[in-house]
């Protein structure tokens, strides 16, 4: 007897298990109905106390054909972070929806387009999902359809997360300037891009394509608007094209990470007179090491204090209070984040991010045995005292030599430290094979 993706799910939900079920249910997303899938979710809804869903995927299961409840469920889906679940029945939804009907948007005269609405959550399904160049497709395949905001925008902002910058920026310009309550999403947009013309515009000679699909440092910049210091020296051709996967860099790779930000710094001309320490203890440790190698007088973290490092090992362990305090930049300020999760990216983009990982450990946390439970001071001295030469690697990744690294730091610095740390939800177009 044959098991199915749903038999499998299943049992994993009697089981106790229903984030393992979801990840049968996303490997079998694209060939199952939504409306077979949806018992399911309504059975997994029901016990997280996400009632929306649960009632979305009920009338679903009721209603399978039924553009409306295909929509509903997606809809929800996406509300609840399952946008793959959305996917399909957006598409479906899409298909069957009838053009000029009334429906899901109409108004006093009832002549919305009821694929409108539809279409619009699609695209934000797909973006959620990272499938950027499938947004930018069904978009432009209904293009008759699209008004400037969101539609138009998020078609321009697809097309720059696929790679396409200039399709990008000739999808943006077409824009009213007046975003209405879309001004925020379209500023960010408008960094992004004009970044990415500044990458563009100090390409040498002899790269004609500085945008390519493995260009990691130039699209960290384009969609964070922070240099990258280092790049994996594993992994490149198997898939990682300049992150890690997991990581547990030694005190040599904290150091290489605090030379490069000084490199940056140099490069650019800009003068830190203060390193500022954030409290977490591998923040401290850091940060103090950054003040003993740079020279400089460290002191607490202030808000709106002008010309300082600041120092964090991972971004996503600071508290709310502070992240909202480090979006905004002081005249001056650099953001310094050791260690920045690729896959789930922190509420604030740094202005320097020393390696991108998707788990990365302090050198002081080991895998088994005794944490290094000493206080900060001791830790930084041991940064201090690392060997920051960078490792040789597997031999198959591109060299990334401190002479290229500077070279891009200055091509960029007039757009660099400019505008609030935009948090970037997507890995945009450089790929990289990530852990389940």
């Amino acid at each position: 007897m044959t098991t199915t993706p749903l038999d499998t799910a299943r049992s994993l939900i009697e089981a106790g298990d229903p984030t393992a079920a979801l990840r049968e249910l996303r490997s079998a997303a694209a060939e199952v109905p939504a409306a077979q899938v949806a018992p399911l979710i309504e059975r997994m809804a029901a016990d997280s106390g996400f009632d929306d869903l649960a009632e979305a995927a009920r009338t679903l299961a009721a209603e399978p054909a039924h553009p409306v409840a295909l929509y509903q469920y997606g809809y929800a889906c996406v509300g609840r972070g399952v946008a793959f679940l959305a996917v399909p029945a957006l598409t479906e939804a899409l298909r069957l929806a009838a053009p000029q009907r009334g429906g899901l948007l109409a108004g006093a005269r009832g002549r919305a387009d009821e694929r409108l609405p539809i279409l619009s959550e699609l695209a934000v399904a797909l973006e959620d999902e990272e499938r950027h160049a499938e947004a930018v497709a069904v978009l432009r395949e209904h293009d008759g359809l699209l008004r400037d905001w969101p539609e138009r925008y998020l078609l321009a902002y697809n097309a720059l997360m696929a790679g396409d910058a200039a399709a990008a920026r000739a999808a943006f310009d077409r824009l009213p300037a007046d975003a209405g309550e879309w001004q925020p999403a379209a500023d960010r947009l408008r960094r992004s891009l004009d970044r990415a013309g500044a990458v563009v515009a100090a390409a040498q000679p002899d790269d004609p394509d500085p945008l390519h699909h493995r260009a990691l440092r130039a699209w960290h910049f384009v969609l964070t608007g922070g240099v990258l210091a280092t790049l994996s020296p594993y992994g490149y051709n198997a898939g990682m094209a300049g992150r890690y996967a997991f990581v547990q860099p030694g005190y040599e790779l904290c150091r290489q990470g605090l030379e490069r930000l000084q490199l940056i710094t140099t490069a650019t001309g800009t003068v830190p007179r203060s390193v500022s320490l954030l409290p977490g203890r591998a923040d401290r440790a850091l940060g103090l090491a950054a003040a003993e190698l740079f020279g400089l007088p460290a002191q607490a973290y202030r808000p709106g204090v002008a010309d300082t490092v600041v120092v964090a090992h991972s971004l996503r362990d600071l508290d709310g209070e502070l992240l909202t305090a480090l979006r905004e930049r002081a005249p001056g300020e650099v953001l310094y984040e050791h260690a920045t999760c690729w896959t789930t990216p922190p509420a604030v983009s740094a202005d320097v991010t020393g390696l991108l990982a998707q788990v990365a450990r302090a050198p002081w946390e080991p895998l088994g045995g005794e944490p290094d439970e000493r206080p900060a001071q001791e830790l930084a001295k041991d940064i201090v005292a690392a060997d920051p030469t960078p490792i040789e690697g597997d031999g198959e990744t591109p060299p990334d030599p401190d002479a290229g690294l500077a070279a891009f730091a200055r091509s960029v610095g007039d757009r660099w430290l400019n505008g609030p740390r935009d948090r970037c939800r997507s890995t945009g177009p450089v790929r990289s094979s990530r852990f389940a």
